[in-house]
C-alpha cells in the first residue's frame, strides 16, 4: 500500500489517531563474510524489525546502502512481503549509474516494495557536493528533485514517494563556522523542497532536530509557500553519547544548552543517558502530538527499546511484541539466549 493512502486515510478517519513508524539502517556485512553469515545477519535483522513492527507500525522503512546495494533491495522485499508490513526504500542516486538506479527501482517494484524515499545521497569520497553537472547534461539523476521525475517518468503512479525536510535548512545552507543557515540559504531550500513535492513527492519527512521551534517554524513556512502535504516529524531518542555526538554534527543539528549540557553531564553513565533521551523524545512527541500532527517518524538506530519505551509512554503501544511470525520467534528465542551468556549486545551491526 502506498504509505501516502495509509497516512490520509488514517487523517480522515478519526483526528485523534497516531501514525508511527521506524527508520532503520541496513547492516553491515564484515568483508568476506561467507554467505551463511550474511544471511545470519540478515535474519537477525528481519527478525528486530518484525518485533518492532508487530507493535503496530504503520510503515518501515530502511535507509539505502551503495555498498550494499543488492542487499538492501532484497531486505526491503523481505521486510514487505516476510512481515507484512508497509515498507519505504530509501534510494540516493549521486555517484550511481543510470543502470545502477533502475536496477534499484525495478528491484523493489519486483519485490511488492511500493514507496520509496528518494535522496540525493552523499557525494563519492573526494568529490565535492557542487561538482557535479545537472542532470539533464548526464541524464542520470543528481539530486532528490532529479530522483522524484525520473521515478514519476517511468513509473507513473506505482510508487509513493516521500522526499526530505530540513527544519533547519540543508547541512550544506549552515556555513562553517556558524550553527544555524542564513536566511537566504533557509528559504533557497525551502523553494527547492517544493519544487520536489510539485514534482510528485507525497509527503515530507524531516532531518532529526532537538529544537522544537524550527520544527514548527518549517512547518509554518512550508505552508505559506503552498506545501499541503503531510510533514512527517523525524524523531531521534538520544541512546548514547558517540550516536548523538556523530548525528548531531553530521546533520549540523543546532542543540539547545539544556539539552547539550545535560548530555555531557551524563555521558558517562550510559544508562542514565538512555533514560534521559526517552525522557525527552517522549515530551518532543507530546508537544507535537499536542500542536495537533498526528504522524510520528523513529530513527531508531536499528535499537528496540529507546523508541518502543517513547511509544509506552505515549500510550501508544501497550504489553508486548503481540503477533510475531513463529520462524522469526524462533530466530528471536536463539538471539536472546546468546544475549544473556555473553551480556547486553547490539544484533545489528552498527
Amino acid at each position: 500500500m502506498r504509505i501516502i493512502n495509509k497516512i490520509k486515510e488514517s487523517t480522515n478517519s478519526d483526528d485523534s489517531h497516531v501514525i508511527f513508524s521506524f527508520e532503520y539502517f541496513t547492516p553491515k556485512y564484515p568483508r568476506g563474510s561467507t554467505p551463511d553469515a550474511r544471511k545470519e545477519i540478515s535474519d537477525a535483522f528481519i527478525a528486530k524489525v518484525a518485533r518492532m513492527a508487530a507493535h503496530g507500525a504503520s510503515f518501515c522503512d530502511i535507509t539505502w546502502r551503495p555498498t550494499s546495494a543488492d542487499a538492501t533491495v532484497d531486505l526491503a522485499g523481505r521486510m514487505q512481503t516476510e512481515i507484512g508490513v508497509d515498507t519505504m526504500m530509501h534510494l540516493t542516486c549521486l555517484g550511481m549509474t543510470l543502470e545502477s538506479i533502475n536496477k534499484a527501482i525495478d528491484g523493489a517494484k519486483s519485490r511488492g516494495v511500493s514507496n520509496i524515499l528518494a535522496l540525493r545521497g552523499d557525494p563519492p569520497v573526494g568529490v565535492a557536493a557542487n561538482s557535479t553537472e545537472p542532470a539533464e547534461v548526464k541524464g542520470v539523476p543528481v539530486c532528490g528533485l532529479d530522483l522524484v521525475e525520473h521515478i514519476r517518468l517511468r513509473h507513473g503512479d506505482f510508487f509513493g514517494l516521500a522526499v526530505a525536510g530540513y527544519p533547519e535548512a540543508h547541512p550544506s545552507k549552515i556555513l562553517e563556522g556558524t550553527d544555524v543557515a542564513t536566511k537566504e540559504g533557509y528559504e533557497e531550500d525551502l523553494v527547492y523542497l517544493k519544487k520536489k513535492v510539485d514534482a510528485g513527492a507525497d509527503f515530507i519527512v524531516t532531518q532529526l532536530f532537538y529544537d522544537m521551534s524550527f520544527f514548527f517554524n518549517f512547518v509554518d513556512d512550508c505552508r505559506k509557500i503552498g506545501i499541503q502535504c503531510p510533514i512527517v516529524p523525524g524523531i531521534l531518542p538520544i541512546v548514547s553519547y558517540r550516536s548523538f555526538q556523530t548525528m548531531t554534527k553530521t546533520c549540523r543539528t543546532k542543540v539547545p544548552t539544556e539539552i547539550r549540557e545535560t548530555v555531557e553531564r551524563l555521558k558517562s553513565d550510559e544508562v542514565a543517558l538512555a533514560a534521559y533521551g526517552v525522557e525527552l523524545a517522549t515530551e518532543m512527541c507530546t508537544e507535537i502530538l499536542r500542536r495537533g500532527i498526528r504522524e510520528l517518524h523513529f530513527y531508531t538506530m536499528n535499537r528496540e527499546e529507546p523508541t518502543l519505551a517513547v511509544l509506552r509512554r505515549l500510550g501508544l503501544v501497550k504489553g508486548d511484541n503481540g503477533n510475531v511470525p513463529r520462524l522469526l520467534v524462533v530466530k528471536e528465542e536463539r538471539e536472546e539466549k546468546k544475549s544473556v551468556a555473553n551480556g547486553p549486545t547490539n544484533l545489528i551491526p552498527a
